[in-house]
């Protein structure tokens, strides 16, 4: 697995490059918004504290399973700890934007960085309930990581600079591809610091924290003075005395949130594409979820190096990324309904090999790191594809309130699972050995199947249906 893991990492980044190549050249330039200065400054000012965040969280990745096991609980008292995580995420992501509304945005980025730090700081102790506390913690900073950041940008380019909302996409995208190479990076770094240097899985959990530290100092510091500078007189007070931008709560915030979430329950039960859309990615996403928890227990034993397993991923879901990007070009002109129904069908694949190739007493690590490696293609291709679609389903208006109504179920999905597992493994003992994971494995692959029927069923029912499709490309009477 060692010599496997390091030919996958150089292969997989070869192939990215390429890509990345052939992605370029087949993208028709954009020049409007990369000459226009104040545009460059505003998402430089941005990024730079928007990719500190995502570095930190990414080198949280690739140990934490470890981490927990190198204290010497058991997979069922893990499951717990991961289960508590997705509660609080449940419990927080439909108030986290509202908090940015309420509290500041700028505010909110500041207590993102605070909260995580504390969530790292929790894993040098071997306490169980220090460590839950820990995963909560985590928990609410993704919940906030996914909200704020992107809400200040988006509050700012709109609302205070009247950019383009065309350009937004750009800078995203830019993040995205920050993002990819982070993650990557994150894989090798950690493993560095806990294999080669012999530090433990620990350590890159205390490396995020100056990460964050930064992070925070660049929120307090560029973005304060980015508020100041290109706000109006009567804003700059409110920046000054703390008001919705500021930090002290707007007193219609929480009608506006109340309003969001029934507009948005609204939208999700009148439209049935937008059910479908929903199934869809609380069934695919929800899945992810357990990959991550199960992927470190079936790979660990055989001894390979996980930060270069975790890169490996990584690379293998930007492959993913750049082929939807080539596929979706002017030159091939897939549709991307095409796209989120293969990658769907991949992943059914995936979890399919993975109930083969996990049965107790008979491993095949070797299968199981290709299955992963799939899933994660698969990964790379759903999201884009997913995005356009929510893009041009789902109205503008309501996408934070359907949003927040579609990762309900998500996350309550991954929590079932777990337990799941978790019960299993009690009820039994057999888990330790491979037989629930193994089932756990074939649940999944059987909400694939789900999944991928409700693709169909989506673009069946919009097969004529001109806002699902790229332009210029509109065949008539087909599926997709």
């Amino acid at each position: 697995m060692l010599v496997t893991a390091y030919f996958a990492v150089f292969s997989l980044l070869t192939l990215c490059v390429g890509l990345e190549l052939t992605a370029r050249r087949l993208t028709p330039p954009q020049p409007s918004a990369a000459v226009n200065p104040a545009f460059r400054r505003f998402q430089t000012t941005f990024l730079r504290a928007y990719l500190l965040a995502l570095w930190a969280d990414w080198l949280q990745g690739p140990y934490l399973y470890k981490l927990y096991r190198h204290y010497s609980f058991l997979e069922s008292q893990i499951a717990i700890i991961y289960v508590c995580g997705l509660a609080s995420c449940v419990l927080f992501a439909p108030f986290s934007g509202w908090l940015s509304q309420a509290l500041g945005r700028r505010h909110m980025c500041i207590f993102f960085c605070l909260s995580y730090s504390v969530c790292c700081l929790t894993k040098l102790s071997r306490d169980y309930f220090v460590l839950i506390v820990g995963r909560i913690l985590g928990g609410l900073s993704t919940s906030l990581l996914t909200t704020t950041f992107e809400s200040w940008y988006v509050h700012r380019h709109v609302e205070i600079h009247d950019f383009p909302k065309e350009w937004i996409p750009r800078t995203f995208t830019k993040a995205a591809t920050w993002n990819n190479g982070l993650a990557i990076g994150a894989g090798l770094v950690a493993n560095l610091l806990a294999e080669w240097l012999h530090l433990g899985p620990v350590a890159p959990f205390l490396l995020a924290i100056p990460f964050l530290a930064c992070c925070a100092w660049f929120v307090l510091t560029d973005w304060a003075r980015e508020e100041a500078d290109n706000s109006t007189d009567g804003e700059k007070q409110t920046v000054l005395l703390g008001t919705p931008n500021g930090g002290v709560a707007h007193p219609s915030a929480r009608a506006r949130f109340s309003r969001s979430c029934g507009d948005g329950l609204r939208c999700l039960l009148s439209d049935r594409r937008v059910l479908l859309l929903g199934g869809v990615q609380a069934l695919f996403e929800s899945v992810l979820y357990i990959f991550i928890f199960l992927w470190t227990p079936v790979l660990d034993p055989h001894g390979p190096p996980l930060g270069i397993v975790f890169s490996c991923f990584m690379a293998a879901s930007m492959v993913g990324s750049l082929l939807f990007r080539v596929a979706t070009s002017t030159r091939y002109h897939l549709q991307p309904g095409h796209v989120l129904c293969l990658a769907v069908l991949m992943a059914f694949f995936s979890f399919f090999m993975l109930t083969f190739s996990t049965v107790p007493g008979q491993p095949r690590p070797h299968e199981s790191f290709l299955a992963f490696l799939l899933l994660e293609l698969a990964c790379g291709l759903y999201f884009p594809a997913l995005n356009f679609l929510q893009g041009r389903i789902i109205p503008e208006e309501k996408r934070s309130g359907v949003l927040a109504w579609f990762r309900l179920p998500l996350h309550l999905l991954a929590c079932l699972g777990l337990l799941a597992l978790h019960g299993e493994i009690s009820g039994t003992g057999a888990g330790e050995s491979g037989s629930g994971t193994r089932h756990m494995f074939g649940g999944c692959a059987l909400m694939m199947l789900a999944a991928l029927m409700a693709v169909v069923s989506l673009f069946t029912l919009g097969r004529n249906d001109t806002d699902l499709k790229l332009e210029g490309t509109r065949g008539e009477g087909e599926i997709f």
